[in-house]
């Protein structure tokens, strides 16, 4: 997936939950990240958020990033690693 149309995406629904009671707006990014997203999309999320790329991304997925699970990479990419 392009990484531009995924910070679009990861944004509109930080803005979605912006309108939400402040102790759940993370909580909501988060959630809906984990339920709706496949662990493609949530790795370049990751990789983007971890290279330091931030300044478009919003500061609610920013806060829920804490609750996004991180896939585990594939069994070939963990035995490479191993060895």
């Amino acid at each position: 997936m392009e990484r531009d149309k995924l910070v679009h995406m990861a944004n509109q629904i930080a803005t979605f939950f912006q309108s939400t009671p402040e102790g759940a707006r993370s909580a909501g990014v988060a959630d809906h990240i984990n339920k709706f997203w496949e662990p493609r999309m949530r790795t370049q999320l990751f990789e983007r958020v971890d290279s330091g790329a931030t300044d478009d991304l919003h500061p609610l997925v920013l806060e829920a990033m804490a609750d996004i699970r991180r896939p585990e990479k594939p069994l070939e990419e963990r035995a490479t690693k191993q060895h």
